[in-house]
């Protein structure tokens, strides 16, 4: 029973984790360079087509309309897609990215809207010029609901990450496809809940910025 219990056949095999700790932390990193990267990647192109959509609002519908048919193509199909003009690196970046596109410009935008106008009157009444009362005014103000789509998006490409595998790129998703592949369920586990870990991992440290950089926040609950 304890050799069962512990053996190839077991839902979990503890001598073979042990074994392969190299891999699966290397796994893991990748897993977290994919998802930081891309998400960092989307917030440099969200931000400022968010920013832009704020102003002019003319722009905010288009920019919904392409981020939306970015968010439904099928991610094995991008990635397939882009294979023979990228690297499967880049082919992987480039489709994570576009997938952040949507949830960050709409939080982004949702929250500047989301300023008082009788604070940004005042603050133009003491002379700030839109690019001072942007970084010094709205973007604070607007900040959870920033920080709330980049929680979003970066969960949602903890997920993705795992699809790259199929061409080479994906992290813990390459154990999961190992445990399918074989029949053997112990990388399969150890992929799943490192991903699962990991979502969770990020999502609490982002609030966790979201708490050290906005102190304001809290003294007014």
């Amino acid at each position: 029973m304890i050799e069962a219990a512990n053996g190839p056949d077991s839902w979990i095999w503890w001598e073979w984790v042990g074994d392969h700790q190299d891999e699966i932390l290397s796994r893991l990193r990748e897993h977290i360079s994919l998802t930081v990267l891309s998400v960092a990647l989307g917030v440099l192109i969200a931000a400022p087509l968010a920013i832009a959509a704020s102003r002019r609002r003319v722009l905010y519908t288009p920019l919904l309309v392409v981020g939306s048919i970015l968010y439904t193509i099928p991610s094995l199909a991008a990635f397939v897609l882009l294979l023979p003009w990228t690297s499967r690196r880049e082919a992987a970046l480039i489709v994570l990215t576009s997938y952040t596109i949507l949830v960050l410009v709409r939080n982004i935008v949702t929250g500047l809207d989301g300023v008082p106008a009788d604070i940004k009157e005042a603050a133009q009444g003491m002379g700030y010029s839109p690019l001072r009362m942007l970084v010094r005014i709205e973007l604070p103000i607007a900040l959870p609901s920033i920080v709330a789509g980049i929680r979003i998006a970066t969960v949602t490409n903890v997920g993705l990450v795992t699809v790259a595998a199929l061409i080479g790129q994906g992290g813990l998703g390459a154990l999961i496809n190992d445990g399918l592949r074989r029949d053997f369920s112990t990388p399969l586990v150890v992929g799943a809940t490192l991903s699962v870990a990991l979502a969770v991992a990020l999502d609490f440290g982002l609030l966790g910025v979201q708490y050290l950089a906005a102190p304001w926040q809290r003294r007014s609950r």
